[in-house]
């Protein structure tokens, strides 16, 4: 029993001391330090170690999220060039415009959507890849083109790989209805009145409380609460 106690005291000792130099003691004579042998008894890096461990495994399906958007919105996508020519649209000027004013500095990274508006056809069905890799090359260099006669403080020398990512978006209507909306005001979409068992707009029909009436306009919808 006096054994125990000695070691959980000398424990403890060892444990107030390692807390003053931190998670790691190295020693200068060459010999194992005391905070050396401490470590092959317990970790004096708990809990730190887990929680950072832990964070990084929550924290890594959002930074793959993020670098997944910042890919997209770094493609010219092929509706930036007229239909199978390496010609750039307007929208594909602005694009590139926007992504060379990108602050501090912009990424020198572009991605490149193949040419899938090249169609493919009987006649060029065995030559349909070929192709669209030379209109790919041909694309590439109007990017490489056009940035080069872009004014900037600081040139930067882009690098453009070719992938093919679906292309982002949502339906259309989830923003005109709000976007049409708008003009009459915020409109909840929840009704009811208090208590939550009022007769009229948004009442279950039941009875609750003392009598009271509720205003039209005002609360969760007009109706009356009948006693019990």
């Amino acid at each position: 029993m006096t054994k125990t106690i000695r070691a959980a005291a000398a424990a403890a000792i060892l444990t107030s001391g390692l807390g003053s130099v931190g998670c790691v003691g190295t020693g200068t004579s060459g010999r194992p330090t005391i905070e050396d042998r401490a470590r092959n008894v317990y970790d004096p890096c708990y809990p730190e170690r887990y929680n950072h461990a832990a964070r990084q495994a929550v924290l890594a399906p959002f930074a793959q999220q993020v670098h997944n958007g910042h890919v997209l919105n770094h493609t010219i996508f092929t509706y930036y060039f007229e239909t199978g020519s390496d010609k750039l649209t307007s929208a594909g000027t602005e694009k590139l415009d926007s992504i060379v004013r990108t602050r501090p500095a912009p990424d020198p990274k572009l991605y490149l959507q193949t040419a899938t508006d090249l169609p493919m056809t009987d006649a060029n069905a065995a030559k349909i890849v070929d192709l669209r890799s030379e209109l790919d090359g041909k694309r590439a260099a109007a990017i490489q083109k056009y940035l080069a006669s872009v004014t900037t403080f600081a040139p930067v020398s882009f690098e453009i790989y070719v992938h093919n990512p679906a292309t982002p978006g949502i339906n259309a209507e989830f923003t005109a209805n709000p976007y049409r909306s708008s003009g009459q005001g915020y409109r909840g979409g929840i009704t009811g009145s208090i208590g939550g068992g009022a007769t009229g707009t948004g009442g279950g029909g039941g009875t609750r409380g003392t009598s009271l009436t509720s205003p039209a306009g005002t609360g969760g919808g007009s109706g009356t609460v009948a006693p019990r």
